[in-house]
């Protein structure tokens, strides 16, 4: 398995270069695959819960850089504060005090996303536009000084309908087009979608930043969790 991880690895970065970021989602999977992954050269990894990504990176090289991916719990905040390189799924104002709040506590200041929902499923979390016009119009460098806004993040449906899904990735980057438009923001600058089954989709709308995780490291195994 860990010779694999290792070319998929491979394949994945060097067919993205120069596309998009790539995040290799390692939740549920051992730290011998994730450690396989970094010996071939990745550093940015991703986890969708606040716990187990807080005891990976205490086992794992601290040059990693690890994204919080799945949708954040503001008690649990506090574990990631110190060493989260990227949250991508702030889908709350209070969110963003809690997180600024902590990085204040750890002396940082802590890169994140805001989640959009565009998904036509009730499963999924995110702001709606107009409340996202809210939070990046109420100067959000001034009320949250601990937080660096760095973008947007969205996940679309689930399904096979392939146009529906691009055209939710297509309305994601308007919205963020129109954002990074109006805040002026140098620092604006990552649309986090796609996954392993939609990423060139994603891709081909604009996304530079996508999730992969069962086409690298094979489908997961949730028993012990």
């Amino acid at each position: 398995m860990s010779s694999l991880v290792a070319e998929n690895i491979k394949q994945f970065s060097k067919a993205l270069e120069g596309k998009a970021t790539l995040i290799a989602v390692s939740k549920t999977k051992p730290v011998e695959d994730i450690a396989e992954a970094y010996e071939a050269g990745h550093r940015d990894f991703g986890e969708n819960k606040i716990q187990e990504m807080a005891d990976k990176y205490e086992q794992l090289p601290k040059d990693i850089r690890w994204h919080m991916i799945g949708h954040v719990q503001g008690n649990k905040i506090k574990y990631m504060a110190p060493f989260v390189h990227l949250v991508h799924g702030i889908d709350k104002a209070k969110r963003l005090k809690e997180l600024d709040k902590e990085a204040a506590k750890n002396d940082r200041v802590i890169d994140c996303l805001l989640q959009v929902h565009i998904a036509k499923e009730d499963t999924k979390f995110g702001f709606d536009e107009v409340e996202l016009t809210e939070v990046l119009t109420e100067s959000p460098e001034e009320k949250y000084p601990n937080v660096r806004i760095r973008g947007l993040m969205g996940m679309a449906t689930f399904t096979d309908n392939e146009l529906q899904v691009r055209n939710e990735f297509k309305g994601l980057f308007q919205i963020y087009s129109k954002a990074k438009a109006q805040l002026g923001l140098p620092h604006f600058d990552i649309l986090s979608m796609g996954m392993s089954g939609d990423y060139q989709l994603a891709i081909d709308e604009g996304s530079n930043m996508v999730r992969i995780g069962s086409s690298i490291f094979g489908e997961r195994n949730y028993q012990s969790k």
